[in-house]
């Protein structure tokens, strides 16, 4: 008996122990706190920073063209038979050696880039991408805001559909309960028993199959932010508040403020510089080459030495090269009129973009009003619904209803108030795309 009482004792302890590391397992996400660790996590944001890091070292590839390039070099060459020449010296021919079986060398060369436009236009356009990537990092992390913020609130509204269920459930119950009670004193029939299970039956199924999708939804959310699928996790139901009045619209959506505005700016800067380099093809180029090699020759090996056995010497130059561009099969034409059709494309490109924000922003409006007046009109339906349902059930109880009248207002009031969460649902969607189309979509963090 003690050792029993010591078991129990152990895993009680145990309990206790255990039971606050579980609990602190669970982690509670405001939207704040989800998309602040999304932004910190989400693969593609990372991926993102990483493209702006690889872009800083695509400038220093372009501005090294633009640098002095420095090489050294050195050499060794063994003649095993050193070659000959045939000389006439006054009317007798001989032969001579030139060289000797060892000849070693060292030397350094200089280039650099006095004017090369191509080069400077290059400078350019890689600064313009470094821009380029730090707009497109903007976007991303844009993007999976909006992502996070949608998948958070269908959790939300899927956790309420659970409890509308739940609350279905146990008033069902307590007509079971009766029913069952009136069965067994010969008031109700048969059939009304197995209507009453048929019901629960149908209510439970639907709730394992809301709880799947809730497990789903979360998962999908966790993805999202980047968050390992196994953490559990906790959403407080306060974040679905109430709406009762629209935010303050205007007549116009300011784009400068959008990213995908600033994108194609950068966009046209890069395009037009491009052209700009097809351009600089017809431009001369100059350039500065300087060079300073040492030499050695002997019969023995001795690397780059001089004494009485060897040869040593140094020898150097500096040079200017000019290049001028005369035809090269209008290669160079065909290249700017390509370009020329692709910045007629931006531009196209860019009108659809600036159609659709605008489109996006007026639907967002549009949607606001509607799903503002759907949730006071589902609200006031599920206070009408409660109602009926309360009234019913009492009528039921007292002999003044049937039990397909019960059933019918539970139905309606259960859909009532699934449309009140599905309309608030609309109404969140709607809102972050409003906030998007204002360019503020960050402010969901702050």
């Amino acid at each position: 008996m003690h050792r029993v009482k010591m078991v129990k004792l152990m895993l009680i302890l145990f309990t206790g122990m255990a039971l606050p590391q579980l609990v602190a397992a669970q982690q509670r996400l405001t939207l704040k706190d989800a998309l602040t660790y999304a932004l910190q996590n989400n693969a593609r944001v990372r991926k993102s920073k990483l493209d702006i890091e690889g872009g800083r070292y695509k400038v220093q590839e372009v501005r090294a063209q633009a640098l002095p390039q420095i090489t050294g070099t050195s050499g060794l060459t063994y003649n095993p038979i050193i070659g000959q020449q045939v000389v006439d010296f006054g009317g007798q021919l001989q032969t001579l050696k030139f060289g000797q079986k060892w000849n070693s060398n060292a030397g350094v060369q200089l280039s650099q880039q006095l004017f090369n436009q191509q080069v400077f236009t290059g400078l350019q356009a890689a600064r313009s991408s470094e821009e380029y990537y730090n707009l497109t990092s903007q976007l991303t992390e844009e993007q999976i805001i909006e992502l996070v913020a949608n998948n958070y609130y269908q959790v939300l509204v899927n956790r309420q559909q659970l409890n509308v269920i739940d609350t279905n459930i146990k008033n069902v119950r307590v007509v079971e309960k009766i029913i069952s009670n009136q069965y067994k004193n010969g008031l109700a029939r048969k059939i009304d028993v197995d209507r009453i299970s048929v019901n629960l039956t149908n209510l439970t199924t639907q709730r394992e199959q809301v709880i799947n999708a809730i497990i789903q939804l979360e998962n999908q959310l966790k993805f999202a932010m980047g968050m390992p699928v196994s953490n559990p996790i906790e959403l407080p139901y306060t974040e679905l508040t109430e709406v009762s009045q629209l935010p303050v619209f205007t007549d116009s959506v300011n784009l400068a403020n959008r990213t995908e505005i600033k994108l194609l700016d950068n966009q046209d800067k890069l395009l037009s510089l491009q052209r700009k380099a097809y351009v600089a093809e017809y431009y001369p180029t100059l350039s500065l080459s300087g060079n300073y090699t040492y030499s050695s020759q002997s019969n023995g090996f001795d690397f780059l030495s001089s004494n009485a056995s060897s040869i040593g010497f140094g020898s150097s130059a500096v040079g200017l090269t000019l290049r001028v561009p005369i035809f090269n099969g209008f290669l160079t034409r065909s290249k700017i009129r390509q370009a020329d059709v692709e910045i007629k494309k931006a531009q196209e490109d860019r009108k659809e973009s600036t159609n659709s924000l605008n489109l996006a922003y007026e639907n967002a409006k549009i949607q606001l009003r509607n799903n503002l007046n759907t949730i006071n009109a589902q609200k006031k339906n599920v206070e009408l619904a409660q109602e009926i349902y309360k009234s019913t059930q009492n009528n039921y109880n007292n002999g003044l209803a049937s039990l397909t009248d019960l059933l019918d207002t539970e139905n309606s009031l259960t859909s009532s108030q699934n449309s009140y969460t599905q309309a608030l649902l609309n109404y969140k969607i709607a809102e972050i795309q409003l906030i998007k189309s204002n360019g503020n979509i960050k402010s969901l963090v702050k």
